[in-house]
């Protein structure tokens, strides 16, 4: 059984749009399963058409190009370092990361450090800023290198986890999501109460952010928790009353005073309904949230018309989540780890606790760091989950299917 903390997000009206989770790729082979078993709606994200890059400032030359996005940068510039950065990543055990050759060094340095050392032009780092806050919702100066490394490397590298190629982050597009609301437990078994009811079972994993659990979790949870950081990302719906007329609404650019945007995609719905999705993240996302919604909307309208023309003013109407403000998230889209935190409390994330011999699991936002595959939310969850089930199922039969 699942329980849902709260409604899902999606955006109305004569159609339907997630504001939360929505893709997969046809690698997540349980997701995918599970997708097919419930009857869940899963289509191809769309790519045709010009991509906008946009980096160096906002008065640096904008530049339009067909291959896909999130190949990121036309200029050979970028390939050296992020092949080096893919190539470190195929030493990272996932299981143990500290096992991994200069898994101490790396550890100790957090990604913005990599990138002054290790990389000299402009442009190249910004690119992995970028990376850093597409991926995380954070700068590249609150993320361990070592962290990056590590959730990379199931995936094959950083671009598996941007791009929208088969077997990619952005494959295709699907709507979802669990939480856990709340939790008892006594001797013998766990209530979970919700706003619809409570459940009694013999045992529960909560896919809920650590940095949110309440009461307190034991001392070795609270100190990883507290170096945990989670991203901050807003999302944002606009739909519009017309097609792309060339472009393929994917935008990549660096966030200023005049954009906060840092990627969109096309999000036309499967009724064909047009419809753009983007994410204004990190830094920016702290910057933009105290504004007025009238003024991030103007700006993020008047980003649009920049990069896809005027008829991108013509939108029919705007929607947005602010995912740090929402009550059991507290951000998005996942829990970054600190300089140091692999090296001596990453073994916390995969310990269960709890009084009784039915422990209580807790992992981070939709488990998808707490398991030996893929780094993606929607296939962590899954995956993480089954894992669980099964492994209790086989330690103690008494608890049945």
């Amino acid at each position: 059984m699942v329980l849902e903390a709260r409604d899902l997000p999606v955006a109305n009206g004569v159609d339907q749009w997630d504001m939360g989770g929505q893709w997969v790729s046809s690698s997540q082979t349980h997701v995918t399963e599970l997708i097919r078993e419930v009857g869940l709606e899963v289509f191809p994200q769309y790519t045709e058409g010009k991509k906008v890059h946009h980096v160096g400032g906002p008065h640096a030359k904008i530049k339009t190009y067909i291959t896909r996005i999130l190949s990121y940068s036309p200029s050979p510039c970028w390939t050296s370092p992020r092949f080096c950065i893919d190539h470190l990543t195929q030493n990272i055990s996932v299981e143990d990361p500290m096992s991994s050759s200069n898994a101490e060094l790396y550890d100790g340095m957090m990604l913005h450090t990599f990138m002054e050392k290790h990389i000299c032009t402009t442009q190249v780092k910004e690119e992995l800023a970028l990376c850093s806050h597409i991926v995380f919702g954070l700068e590249a100066s609150e993320v361990s290198f070592l962290f990056l490394l590590m959730y990379s490397a199931p995936a094959g590298g950083t671009l598996r986890l941007l791009e929208t190629t088969p077997g990619s982050g952005q494959e295709f597009r699907v709507k979802g999501g669990t939480q856990q609301l709340s939790e008892k437990q006594d001797s013998e078994n766990m209530k979970v109460t919700t706003s619809a009811g409570t459940v009694t079972c013999k045992a529960v994993i909560v896919a809920c952010p650590s940095h949110l659990a309440e009461p307190a979790l034991p001392a070795e949870h609270q100190r990883l928790t507290q170096c945990l950081h989670v991203g901050h990302m807003t999302k944002l719906i606009i739909t519009h009353p017309t097609v792309r007329k060339g472009f393929s609404w994917e935008i990549v650019a660096r966030p200023s005073e005049d954009c906060p945007l840092s990627v969109t995609f096309d999000a036309t719905s499967p009724r064909g309904n047009p419809a753009l999705v983007g994410f204004i993240t990190g830094v920016q996302a702290c910057d933009w949230c105290d504004r007025k919604m009238e003024e991030r909307r103007n700006a993020v309208i008047s980003s649009l018309v920049k990069y896809l023309g005027p008829e991108a003013s013509t939108y029919i109407h705007d929607e947005e989540k602010d995912w740090a403000k929402e009550e059991w998230s507290g951000g998005c889209p996942v829990n970054v780890m600190t300089p140091g935190m692999l090296m001596y409390y990453h073994l916390s994330l995969r310990k269960p606790f709890g009084r009784y011999t039915t422990p209580l699991h807790y992992y981070t936002r939709k488990g998808s760091k707490c398991k030996s595959s893929k780094c993606y939310l929607l296939f962590g969850l899954v995956m993480t989950a089954a894992a669980l089930v099964m492994a209790h199922l086989l330690a103690k039969p008494e608890l049945g299917f």
